[in-house]
């Protein structure tokens, strides 16, 4: 017979706020997950989006037309 697995207090969820992203998923979201050598050069998101954004200007005639800044 198993017996009931108490949560460990590393998954502590006591201070989650329900919903707090609700609205953008349903808004729609693009996740992509980097591979770990990758996001190791990267240090947060805005860093990845310069990234593309300089290649995007030095390889294509393509100009992002969402989110653009």
């Amino acid at each position: 017979m198993k017996t009931k697995i108490e949560m460990l207090p590393e998954y502590d969820f006591s201070k989650g706020i329900r919903g707090k992203y609700a609205k953008a998923y349903q808004e729609g979201v693009n996740i992509v997950k980097l591979d770990d050598d990758v996001g190791a050069v990267f240090s947060d998101a805005k860093a990845v989006n310069e990234a593309l954004r300089t290649f995007i200007k030095l390889f294509s005639n393509v100009k992002p037309t969402v989110g653009a800044h």
